[in-house]
């Protein structure tokens, strides 16, 4: 079984210095805390796509793939005894490596945000944790998660726990007794956060999945909106449907923006719509849409209750609205040039960028979350937005997703992720999806400029 490479000797954790000041805007180490199959990784993966989509650099760091690399082949559960000392020593070692690298994270990469994705049930592990944030300058907020519920402790054996690399082509039985004794491996060690001894630090603990949390001596603005995300999400089974509203009359067009209402085509979409979410029986449905006249007359024609969002309104293209990509290049060619090279960051004068737009619809993802099964009937721009929370895609991704008119996604959380399916409703409308122009520089052709633009009337 090979050790990482000077893992344990590595004076990380050890070398006595005087402790760097914590700044308002320090970096912060998230720790998991429980045992395993408590959901953990999911709540680590979960946090770090919400705040990498607002903002915030994030990285998770899995203590358990650093243990696999370090030994290739899992056997059993044997290797988490507590008495297994040549085991110990390896887990200590990759705890010790995977601290190294928030190291580099969130010093050398600009990361704001380091999760420490393992059980961490130990003080003796914690107070390493500890020792080391204090010697770096950053904050540590303890995310625990206690789960005594035999029925989803089952769940997310078999969900999750039974697929992963240390099972990998190994009875399913057989497995799910080997990962039953691992949990009580941990069990005899397992020292819950304790609200008096450890009333100095800072910490959520979620019980149950979110029947019930405990929050304490919250520090600063990112760990509220940690506590804030983490107390509404859920794990009950549903779907999201996103579409835009049905074609246009600018879009047929093409033109930007505006509040016009809908083509031909675009009201035959809107009965087509009706008719899918009909056959879909889709239990208990909310329709969300936005203010404008297109989502409203697109939810119309399904003939149930909708609610309407003003943080759902398309992006503000400010002096922009209602003109041609055409007429763009023509009046502010360099202010054209200067989207295309940064769409994510770029602000329409008088209007918004894609990075106001994620902050606008920050409150949307967080009802979302609370929410089971929900169509949103929204604008490309909006829906490229949400798509990028939940598919995980950076910025530099986010702009250029493809959101076809006419087409739902069909959006449905699995266990580290989210499975897709798009559904075409055959009805013809135009494409308004512009790709990224190879010449991106102030000074070029015009004819470079449009190069990408989408055909229209």
């Amino acid at each position: 079984m090979a050790v990482p490479g000077n893992a344990i000797t590595t004076p990380l954790c050890y070398r006595p210095q005087a402790s760097v000041p914590q700044f308002t805007n320090s970096p912060t180490v998230i720790v998991m805390v429980g045992l395993p199959a408590r959901g953990k990784t999911y709540i680590s993966k979960k946090l770090t796509r919400y705040l990498n989509w607002i903002g915030v650099p994030t990285k998770v760091f899995n203590v358990g793939q650093y243990r696999r690399d370090a030994v290739k082949s899992y056997k059993n559960f044997e290797f988490f005894r507590p008495d297994n000392e040549e085991a110990m020593k390896i887990r200590k070692a990759c705890a010790v490596t995977a601290l190294h690298d928030v190291s580099a994270y969130l010093t050398q990469e600009q990361g704001q945000v380091a999760v420490f994705d393992a059980t961490n049930t130990t003080r003796d592990r914690r107070e390493m944790i500890l020792r080391f944030a204090k010697e770096n300058g950053y904050k540590v907020f303890f995310v625990e998660s206690i789960c005594d519920d035999p029925d989803i402790i089952a769940a997310n054996i078999t969900q999750v726990k039974l697929t992963s690399p240390d099972y990998e082509d190994c009875d399913r039985e057989e497995a799910l007794e080997d990962f039953l004794k691992r949990i009580e491996c941990y069990k005899t060690n397992y020292l819950p956060l304790d609200d008096e001894r450890d009333r100095s630090l800072s910490y959520i603990k979620i019980f149950n999945v979110g029947s019930r949390y405990l929050v304490n001596h919250v520090l600063d603005h990112i760990q509220s909106r940690i506590v804030y995300y983490l107390m509404n999400i859920h794990v009950t089974p549903r779907s999201i449907y996103l579409c835009r509203h049905g074609e246009s009359e600018l879009n047929v067009v093409g033109r930007i923006g505006g509040d016009s209402g809908l083509s031909r085509h675009g009201s035959k979409f809107a009965s087509a719509l009706a008719a899918f979410i009909q056959e879909q029986s889709i239990k208990e449905l909310k329709v969300w849409t936005s203010h404008m006249k297109r989502t409203i007359q697109t939810a119309e024609a399904l003939g149930v209750p909708y609610e309407q969002w003003k943080a759902l309104n398309e992006i503000d293209a400010g002096v922009c609205e209602e003109m041609m990509y055409e007429e763009i290049q023509q009046h502010y060619p360099e202010e054209f040039a200067l989207r295309d090279q940064d769409k994510y960051r770029y602000r329409y004068p008088k209007g918004e960028s894609y990075e106001d737009l994620v902050q606008r619809l920050e409150p949307v993802i967080m009802e979302l979350e609370r929410q089971e099964n929900v169509l949103v009937i929204c604008h490309q721009a909006v829906m490229r937005c949400l798509l990028a929370y939940f598919l995980d895609k950076t910025a530099e991704e986010l702009p250029y997703l493809n959101c076809p008119l006419h087409s739902v996604l069909k959006l449905t959380p699995v266990a580290y992720g989210c499975k897709v399916e798009s559904i075409f409703l055959n009805i013809e409308a135009v494409n308004t999806h512009r790709d990224k122009p190879v010449n991106v520089d102030v000074s070029r052709e015009s004819e470079e400029a449009l190069d990408t633009v989408p055909a229209h009337v």
